[in-house]
Formats: structure tokens, C-alpha cells, sequence
């Protein structure tokens, strides 16, 4: 605890230096040990989270908390194709890039081409999505569809666009730091980066600078929640998102004027089995359904939320995924047919352990797989995550009490994300962001093409009949045929138990009005209020702040 202290005072000395401008927000955005200048957008590893959104702006940002509405940001309007096979966005006119130069239509189809030509680079399988892309003239851009989409305009905008007259020379884009970077959002420059601090500032160029009120935003460099609380608890952040246990305690309670928080239900939390590698030794029963069901009923879910979460997530005990975010989606005939598996129950795991033929073969006093070779598997956590820690702690303690020798690993957040994209792992515990329908988590976690592109996919559990009922649910603007589709998807999502769900993380947010005012609350929940990268309407909600005065 000493030391976590000793460095969370180094950090917040060095963020009392200096102000690189005169309104300076300070924000948590990532826990590290230390920072590393990559400003690459499409890097899902390595690149700061500040990235995406405040270096590169979206065409358009969809607003889950105001009915999924679109906020249009490089575009100024898209229309869709009467068929659903074509989408036209109309740039906004006069727009630059940060080093001044004229961002156009041009800028758009090069971007798109330019995942086509480096597939690796494409972390949404975007040309899985479309087949061609057009400059109609230099302020339109035009999409054809592999498939008829209603939500193709949610699909694209996913993507960053970057600069032609930058990113066409480079010659290894995959690991191109983008130190430098020439975007197109409200904080492209980097006047200020160490190991320890970094600060993100105006873009001179910025096409929305008449809204923008805030400076720079300050990212510190906290290696864990026990430094971010130190940070918090000070008043030194202005925006924070992460877990603090007794919050009401330890922050709210040192300045209730100004020390703030609200939290809505987010992203699902589940625990999940490598099921690529799942034919090699300890590995074995990850393919199988049982086992996967029977590690379910051994985790106390309960105890997680309360103990681990301090009562602040929601729980989760839907197969299918969809719990209390999606509650108007869910099939209650799924939850009968397949519901108990996803409920504590140690008894009925052992039980079905046993049916299924795992015992203790060689007398360690742990379960072996059917033929006698050796059960062992690690689950992965970020070392940072306190929270995730003690409740993968609890769950290691159920699975072992069912007789499975479960472990856990603790690498740094990085390790763990490369980790889950390259499918070196056995076990993990991971989460999967919230969205307006449960739609765009499925086909985050369940598309083949994705896989190797995003933490989401780890489990590496594709199934064709689950990925031809999300494309039916995009060919359709009709919400009852929507809703048929997901029905038939969740069914066999439930059945097969790919994830392990335990909860809903609530969307982390600490805010502090001494210095700024404009936040989204609990009384005006105006946007998703959280700073993370997952979240693109952070950059409305940066966008509605201004400095006290």
C-alpha cells in the first residue's frame, strides 16, 4: 500500500506542474505503469485511449442515452438507400485537419480503402460490412453494402477516418506509432508527454472550437485503483472512471459540494473458456457445454457483486447475455429452458461434473477430463482492477470448491488485452460494452471475422446460424422481425453458453465540480458520462463542459 501511495504522490507532483493552457481538465483514463507515446487509432493494444474521438472525430456519434439518436460530428447528415443496400454521409463543408490541410470526401474512401489493402488495421471487419466505398464529389461519400443494413450508418461510424496526405506513406501502418498525430477532433496536440503525464490540447483547426471550452485534458499516469483513489479522493481529478470501493466514504463525503458520482448499468461482465486451443490437454473440456455449464453454477455471483463490487454492479444470470440492460429483449422461454445454468448452484454443478464423467483420477483432489489427463487452468485479470480481482478471487474459490483447479494471473492491462486478441490464455474474465440493443454486443463477440481484431472475441466461439440471424436483424427496419431474430439468436447463445455472465459493471464515473460544471448527472443524463474508449459520446460530453468561473 506504501508504495502505491509513493507513486500516486509522484503523479499527482507532476500533475501540479505547468499548465500547457489556461483551462486544464485532468481525467483518469487508463490505469498504467507508464505511458507510451502511440497515438495510432486503429491499434487496440498499445495506442492511448485518448485516441479515438478526441484525435479523430467521428462522422457521427449515436447517442444511447437520447434514444440512440445521431449527433452528427464530421458529417452533417447520411441518407440511406430506400433498399438498404447504399448509404450516402454528406461531409461537413470546409472542414481541415489539424495541421490545416483541406479534409475532404477523398480522405473518407482512403481511409476505408485503406483497411481493405491492411486488413489488420480493420478492427471492426468493416470490409466484411461493405463492398465498396466512392467520393461522390468532395464533400459526399457513398457506401455499398454486402447485405441490406438499417444500421449501416451505426456500423460505419465505428471507424476513424485519418489523413491521406499522412498515413499513404507509411510503410508498416500496423505498428506506426503516430506519435505526431494530424487529426480531426477537438485535442490533437500533444505539447506535453512523459512516462508519468500526458497532456492532449486544442486542435487550432477544430471545425467545432466555438463549443469547445476546455483547453487540454490532463491524463496522469495511475498504475491502480488504489492510486486512482488517492487522485480522487484528493479532488485532483476532474473526471474519473473507475472503481472506488465505499464511495460515498472516501470521496463524496471529503467535499459533497463538489465530489460527485453516477452510475447506470453498462457493460457485461463474464467469465469465459479459450475455446480455440481447447483440444490441447488441461484444455479439453472447454468445448464442452457441460463443463461450461457446470463452472457456471460454481460461481457465486451474489457474493461478486456484494463483496467485490460493494453492491454497485447488477447482477447477471442470463445465458443468453442480456440481464437487466436488455430486459425488454429478453425470451422468457429461453430463460426457462436454460436459466438454471446461469444461477449459483454448487451442488448441481458438482452433479453435472459428475454425469458428464469428470473426476479425480489420479487423486490430486481435483477433476480430471473423461480419458484421465489433467483439468488446470489460469483465468487472466488486469493487475489493476482490484475490483476484477477480488472477483475472480471468488470465483476461483467456487470452481475449486466443485473440485476444478482453477488459478489466477494478474498481468498488466496491456499483457491481458493482448492476451485475449491472440488467444494466448486459458481462462479469462472480460466485459463487453453496452449498446442500444443487444444486437451490436453479439456481433461484437460472436463474428468470425473479428477474431485476432478485439478483446471481445476470446472466447472464439463462432456459429454460422447466430451470425445469419444478425444479418436478418440488419435487413430490417421492422422491430417485431428484430426481435424474432434476437429471440432465435439468444436461444442458441443460451444453449451453448459461450460466456460465463456474472454482472453488469456499472458506467464508472466520479466527476468533480470545483472547476468545471456542465456534467452529465443523474437528474440530466444527457450522455453516456464515461471517459472511456469504448464510449464515443465521451466527446459530446467533453464538448458540454466549461470551467467554473
Amino acid at each position: 500500500m506504501k508504495k502505491s501511495l509513493l507513486g500516486a504522490a509522484t503523479a499527482l507532483a507532476l500533475i501540479a506542474g505547468p499548465a500547457a493552457a489556461q483551462t486544464v481538465l485532468t481525467a483518469n483514463i487508463e490505469p498504467a505503469t507508464t505511458w507510451v507515446r502511440n497515438f495510432n487509432p486503429f491499434n487496440q493494444t498499445s495506442a492511448r485511449q485518448s485516441t479515438l474521438d478526441f484525435i479523430y472525430e467521428p462522422l457521427v456519434v449515436f447517442n444511447r442515452f437520447d434514444g440512440n439518436k445521431p449527433v452528427f460530428r464530421l458529417a452533417e447528415s447520411f441518407k440511406l438507400s430506400d433498399d438498404l443496400k447504399s448509404i450516402e454521409f454528406k461531409l461537413r463543408p470546409n472542414l481541415k485537419w489539424s495541421d490545416g490541410k483541406p479534409l475532404t470526401a477523398t480522405d473518407v474512401k482512403f481511409t476505408y480503402d485503406y483497411l481493405k489493402k491492411f486488413p489488420a488495421l480493420d478492427f471492426v471487419s468493416i470490409w466484411t460490412f461493405i463492398t465498396g466505398v466512392d467520393a461522390v464529389d468532395g464533400e459526399t461519400v457513398r457506401f455499398t453494402l454486402a447485405n441490406p443494413s438499417s444500421l449501416a450508418a451505426e456500423q460505419l461510424a465505428q471507424l476513424p477516418i485519418v489523413p491521406e496526405h499522412v498515413w499513404k506513406d507509411i510503410a508498416e501502418p500496423v505498428t506506426f506509432a503516430n506519435e505526431t498525430p494530424v487529426g480531426s477532433g477537438p485535442l490533437t496536440e500533444i505539447p506535453r508527454f512523459t512516462g508519468q503525464t500526458y497532456d492532449q490540447c486544442r486542435n487550432p483547426h477544430y471545425w467545432d472550437a466555438a463549443t469547445l471550452k476546455v483547453d487540454c485534458v490532463r491524463f496522469p499516469q495511475l498504475a491502480d485503483n488504489n492510486q486512482i483513489l488517492t487522485a480522487t479522493a484528493s479532488g485532483t481529478l476532474d473526471w474519473g472512471v473507475s472503481f472506488i470501493p465505499d464511495i460515498e466514504n472516501v470521496y463524496v463525503a471529503k467535499d459533497p459540494e463538489h465530489f460527485h458520482f453516477w452510475y447506470s448499468p453498462s457493460s457485461m461482465v463474464a467469465f469465459l473458456f479459450n475455446q480455440e486451443t481447447a483440444n490441447e490437454n488441461n484444455r479439453k473440456a472447454f468445448n464442452d457445454v457441460k463443463f461450461r455449464r457446470a463452472a457456471s453454477m460454481a460461481l457465486d455471483r451474489g457474493t461478486m457483486v456484494d463483496v467485490a463490487g460493494y453492491g454497485y454492479p447488477t447482477l447477471n444470470e442470463d445465458p443468453a447475455g442480456m440481464g437487466e440492460l436488455y430486459k425488454s429483449w429478453v425470451d422468457p422461454s429461453v430463460a426457462a429452458d436454460f436459466g438454471k445454468y446461469g444461477k449459483y448452484d454448487a451442488d448441481a454443478a458438482k452433479a453435472l461434473l459428475d454425469e458428464a464423467g469428470y473426476a479425480d483420477k489420479d487423486g490430486d483432489g481435483f477433476r480430471d477430463n473423461p480419458d484421465g489427463s489433467k483439468i488446470s487452468f489460469s483465468i487472466i485479470v488486469p493487475s489493476s482492477w482490484t475490483d476484477w480481482i477480488d472477483t475472480v478471487t471468488i470465483a476461483v474459490e467456487g470452481l475449486q470448491a466443485v473440485g476444478l483447479d482453477a488459478k489466477i494471473e494478474t498481468p498488466e492491462e496491456a499483457v491481458w488485452t493482448g492476451n485475449l486478441i491472440n488467444g494466448t490464455f486459458d481462462a479469462a474474465i472480460n466485459s463487453l460494452p453496452a449498446s442500444a440493443s443487444p444486437y451490436y454486443p453479439y456481433k461484437r463477440a460472436f463474428s468470425a471475422s473479428d477474431k485476432g481484431k478485439t478483446r471481445f472475441t476470446s472466447q472464439r466461439w463462432f456459429n454460422p446460424d447466430v451470425e445469419a440471424l444478425l444479418t436478418e436483424f440488419t435487413q430490417t427496419a421492422d422491430p417485431a422481425k428484430q426481435k424474432e431474430a434476437m429471440n432465435k439468436a439468444q436461444r442458441i447463445v443460451a444453449e451453448n453458453m459461450p460466456m460465463i455472465p456474472v454482472f453488469n459493471n456499472p458506467n464508472w464515473y466520479q466527476y468533480n465540480t470545483k472547476r468545471f460544471k456542465g456534467w452529465a448527472t443523474a437528474e440530466n443524463p444527457f450522455v453516456n458520462p464515461s471517459i472511456t474508449r469504448n464510449n464515443p459520446a465521451r466527446l459530446l460530453h467533453l464538448l458540454a463542459l466549461e470551467p467554473v468561473k
